[in-house]
């Protein structure tokens, strides 16, 4: 007879909140499915995992890449939907976004939402967020940020086994169609450096390649690298990037390249053609990795430009809103300004605040800056304060000439130094060549109908007699090509046209605000509180007189604000990171992940407003689906 006590009956595991998910809605229709209309009635039976993103956004794109692997996993069972969401106003063309799709490599049907209709059908307040519908058609989970991949793919094996188990999966080829290849030279190519030779170095971005180029800017004179995305060193044959893009010349033999997706400073030696690693270990750098340290040990952010300034070479490292710097003579990279805070703070190094800085020029001693996702046009002195001479934040951009207080540009990529002292700014999204003139302080046009500039430089003249002079050398990115350009002596006239990032403002009470950043770590995991709180809450405010108390960074995830009833509208910026780890006792060294998001929320403050503001991390937000 066995008196032993009978074993604990096992607790229920907890109910998955559930809810309806709506239909998906986009005025521009449906890309990379072959000219099928997608439904998610139509979807039923497979996971399906919408990604709200826009092209311009640097956390949109890291999450591209985190999804790849996931994607190729469960290819039978799992749908990526990418539903595009646009911030700036080019990112509501259609053809803009058919072009980014193919220049990020995007593998999964796109929805084109330029209206964001299924963004508010979802509520979503932030690029990136990452909703996860189940067979039967209800969203289990909602994740806003990076770092979320390992929690989704363990949501997705689970979903998995139960609707494997109900009979409510259907396994088979997902709708993905890709586009057929384009036979140009170039495709979608990011920057270029003229070389001592007289020729060009092209990064050509899409084929994951660097192209030299005669000086003509269009006669292929070597290719460099395989052409298959990777990271590895070796000769221009066997070599393999990731979507580069920066370059500049370390010395008369040395090219150094910004990896972009590999996270990564490369080195072209031009007269070998050997490539070779300068900094970064591959791996994307994550709050609380070190800042500084030998060059091939610290992890870096989706390197944008590099720029060769006061000795050292500065690194615009788009992916953490920062500047960094490599020292030739040290072999060590450390931070040199940006908090990793997004948005326009000009000041000391350290207290400044970038947003995707995506192009760099030198011009003796200033460092020139595009501030991509401010629109702004900003400098370095060479005491490393910061200074903005175009743009005011991350919410206003158009094209406005006149006064640079009161100038407009429209997420420019490229910056380049002229002869005279004054700088030219690759106004992508304007479609524009620009210049600033320090002197004068007057922003000009100097020329339009360039299809997304994303760099420019100066380049002898190949017109024949006369004086030397200097051409503008310009990298069309969005036409495949480079454009050579006479330095006009005339601005062109344009009409002026402002701006605001168009999503629909939050109606809150004038008072207190009870602001929750919801944080479910996933299943297996718990936060990390081995050294100290695992969260982090920064919250500021545009204007900051919005705020009354509230403001400020602390380790909680619900903090009250108190909204200023004589603010009548403004936007709240909110930062939170969360880290969590494998729940396994048996386990010394458990696997970590960091979830972290930024978002700028536009408010209107008025009598019978909201209360609460619930902001969702990772997760699901209990008191909206009880």
């Amino acid at each position: 007879m066995n008196d032993a006590a009978p074993a604990p009956t096992p607790a229920p595991a907890p109910r998955r909140a559930r809810v309806r998910a709506p239909e998906l809605i986009g005025k521009g229709g449906w890309l990379n499915t072959g000219g099928e209309e997608l439904s998610l009635a139509g979807l039923r039976g497979r996971i399906v995992v919408l990604d709200f993103w826009t092209f311009c956004c640097i956390n949109c794109l890291h999450v591209l890449d985190e999804l790849r692997e996931l994607e190729e996993r469960h290819r039978d069972t799992l749908v990526i939907v990418g539903v595009h969401s646009p911030k700036f106003v080019h990112e509501a063309e259609h053809q803009a976004v058919v072009d980014a799709v193919e220049r990020y490599g995007v593998e999964h049907p796109v929805l084109d939402d330029p209206e964001l209709a299924t963004w508010k059908q979802y509520a979503v307040r932030a690029w990136p967020t990452l909703v996860v519908i189940d067979p039967e058609g209800y969203i289990v989970a909602q994740h806003a940020g990076e770092g979320h991949a390992h929690a989704i793919a363990a949501l997705v094996a689970e979903l998995e086994a139960e609707h494997e188990a109900k009979g409510t999966l259907r396994r088979g080829e997902g709708p993905f169609v890709p586009p057929e290849p384009e036979p140009t030279t170039l495709r979608f190519p990011g920057k270029a450096l003229l070389l001592p030779s007289g020729n060009l170095l092209v990064s050509d971005t899409t084929r994951h390649q660097l192209v030299e180029l005669a000086a003509d800017g269009e006669s292929v004179v070597r290719r460099i690298g395989s052409g298959v995305r990777g990271f590895h060193d070796g000769d221009e044959l066997d070599a393999t990037f990731s979507e580069p893009q920066g370059l500049a010349l370390l010395d008369s033999s040395t090219v150094v390249v910004a990896d972009t997706v590999n996270h990564a400073l490369r080195t072209l030696d031009l007269a070998t053609g050997r490539v070779g690693t300068l900094a970064g270990t591959g791996k994307q750098w994550w709050q609380g990795s070190p800042t500084e340290g030998p060059a091939r040990e610290v992890d870096l952010s989706s390197p944008w430009d590099v720029a060769l300034f006061g000795g050292k070479m500065w690194v615009a490292m788009a992916g953490v809103h920062q500047l960094w710097t490599y020292d030739p003579v040290t072999d060590r990279v450390e931070v040199a300004a940006g908090t990793t805070n997004e948005g326009l703070v000009d000041g000391p190094g350290d207290q400044a605040w970038f947003a995707q800085p995506s192009g760099l020029a030198e011009a003796g001693d200033r460092l020139w800056l595009a501030d991509s996702e401010t629109s702004a046009l900003r400098w370095v002195d060479t005491e490393g304060e910061v200074h903005t001479a175009v743009g005011t934040g991350l919410f206003d951009f158009g094209h406005r000439d006149g006064a640079a207080g009161q100038a407009l540009l429209q997420h420019p990529l490229g910056v380049t130094a002229l002869p005279d002292g004054s700088v030219a700014v690759c106004d992508t999204y304007n479609h524009a060549l620009r210049r600033f003139d320090p002197a004068s302080g007057e922003v000009t046009t100097l020329a339009t109908d360039l299809r997304e500039p994303s760099d420019a430089v100066l380049s002898p003249s190949l017109r024949p007699g006369g004086a030397p002079s200097v051409d503008i050398v310009v990298v069309e990115s969005a036409r495949h090509r480079l454009t050579r350009l006479r330095l006009p002596e005339e601005a062109v006239r344009v009409e002026s046209v402002a701006h605001r990032t168009q999503r629909a403002a939050t109606e809150v009470a004038p008072g207190k605000l009870a602001l929750d950043v919801i944080f479910q770590a996933p299943a297996g995991q718990k936060l990390d509180t081995r050294y100290g709180p695992s969260t982090r809450l920064l919250v500021s405010a545009t204007p900051p007189e919005l705020l009354i108390d509230g403001e400020g960074a602390g380790t909680a995830l619900s903090r009250t604000l108190d909204l200023n009833p004589q603010t009548e509208e403004g936007v709240l910026h909110v930062s939170a990171m969360a880290a969590s780890c494998d729940d396994d006792p048996e386990n010394e060294y458990p696997a970590c992940h960091v979830h972290q998001q930024d978002w700028g929320v536009p408010v209107v403050v008025a009598e019978g407003g909201a209360t609460r503001l619930p902001l969702v991390l990772a997760g699901m937000d209990a008191q909206s689906t009880d």
